[in-house]
This record gives structure tokens, C-alpha cells and sequence, in this order.
């Protein structure tokens, strides 16, 4: 998840929050309407994810869906997050300290994951494509499609509306737009992956599509 005051960040050409990140928590209760957790129970349902898999969530705010997908793969699995915010990953690193969840919060851009091939089972996207200009989005996407597994899976998320057609404090701050499903559905199908399952989240006008890298034949 991803919200922006307006500054890009070194070596990424999309736009991160450095300012205000004390109040990104309250936010995300008002986009959920006080059913944050429900929410992240939601996603990680969508994503299909289970104990001892390996997660990784790109621009994961203030680590919030990272922790409950330690909660859900257990002692048997790892997750790794990361945003190009260092004051977000700074606030994720505290409330997991404050957890004492084992997550891997670093600072980096989603242009360029720090992570070898075929390294996770389910990557998480959520709210952060819009933020990207064409070109990254597509470099992203192929760098997600890059660090799963073959038969890994990436669960994308973003506004359905524009963001001139929504109102207060959370269209302000996602002002840049909204991500169409079928531009995500096309997205994901250029960078390679199959798309599996796509439709309404089920919380105010947010949409998902979760894909898939292709599995060796005879497997």
C-alpha cells in the first residue's frame, strides 16, 4: 500500500511518502472503515497463502499486511517487505519489534528487487501500482514476475475509480489515479504470468488480480 506527498524517491520513478507516516495507520483504518484486520485477513485469502510459504510484499507502507502474513505462514515460512520509503520501513520495523514477528523490512525500489530468482511463493502488490508511471509499472511487474517460483503467485490490488471521481482525505492522498482491472489483467499477462482469479475485493471500490507463473510441463 502506498500513499504519496507529492516527492519522488531516489532511484525509483515512482512517488513515496516521506512525511506523515504517523498517520498512514489511521488512514488505512479509514479506506477500511475500522476492518483493517478483516481486510488483510482478505487479502491474504485472495492470495491463497499457507503455512511455510515464502511472501514478499512490495511497497508494503508500514508493514501492517507483511505482519499478518507472518501470523499465516508461521515458524515454517519467511517474509520479506519492502518500500522505497525509509521512514515507512522504520515504522514497520517497530511495530514488528513491538510483535515480535520476524519479517525482513529493507528499503528498496520495486524497479529493482535485492532478491535472486525464484525466490518466493506469493508476492503482494497492494495499492501501489497506480503510484508507478507506465514504465516502471511494467519493469515492476516484470521484476515480481522475475523473484517467484515457477507455480509462484502475485496478488495485485488497486482502486477501481478515478481518483477526480472520489472524495476527502484518501483521494487526496491517492490522488494519481486509479489502475482499471483490465489494464491489470493486460499488465500482468504481458510480464508472462496466467491470470487466475480477478474481481471485487469487497471493500469500498478496490479490485484484485491474482496470477501465476507458469509450472514446468510434467509437474
Amino acid at each position: 500500500m502506498a500513499v504519496t506527498n507529492g516527492t519522488t524517491a531516489p532511484a525509483t520513478r515512482g512517488l513515496v511518502l516521506h512525511t506523515g507516516v504517523r498517520y498512514y495507520d489511521f488512514l488505512a483504518w479509514l479506506l477500511t472503515m475500522g476492518h483493517e484486520r478483516a481486510f488483510r485477513e482478505r487479502l491474504l485469502d485472495l492470495g491463497r497463502v499457507t503455512p511455510g510459504e515464502r511472501v514478499l510484499d512490495v511497497g508494503c507502507g508500514t508493514g501492517t499486511l507483511a505482519l499478518a502474513a507472518s501470523r499465516r505462514v508461521g515458524a515454517g515460512g519467511t517474509v520479506d517487505a519492502i518500500d522505497a520509503s525509509p521512514e515507512m520501513i522504520a515504522r514497520a520495523q517497530r511495530k514488528a519489534a513491538r510483535a515480535g514477528a520476524d519479517v525482513a523490512f529493507r528499503t528498496a525500489v520495486v524497479e529493482s528487487l535485492p532478491f535472486p530468482d525464484a525466490s518466493f511463493d506469493v508476492v503482494f502488490s497492494t495499492l501501489m501500482l497506480h503510484h508507478l508511471p507506465r514504465p516502471a509499472r511494467e519493469q515492476c511487474v516484470r521484476e515480481i514476475r522475475r523473484v517467484l517460483r515457477p507455480g509462484g503467485r502475485l496478488l495485485a490490488v488497486d482502486f477501481a475509480t478515478p481518483a477526480r471521481e472520489r472524495r476527502g482525505l484518501l483521494a487526496r492522498l491517492h490522488r494519481h489515479g486509479h489502475f482499471a482491472l483490465r489494464d491489470i489483467l493486460a499488465l500482468l499477462t504481458e510480464a508472462g504470468l496466467t491470470v487466475v482469479e480477478s474481481g471485487p475485493v469487497g471493500v469500498r471500490d478496490l479490485q484484485f488480480a491474482l496470477a501465476a507463473t507458469p509450472t514446468p510441463a510434467g509437474r
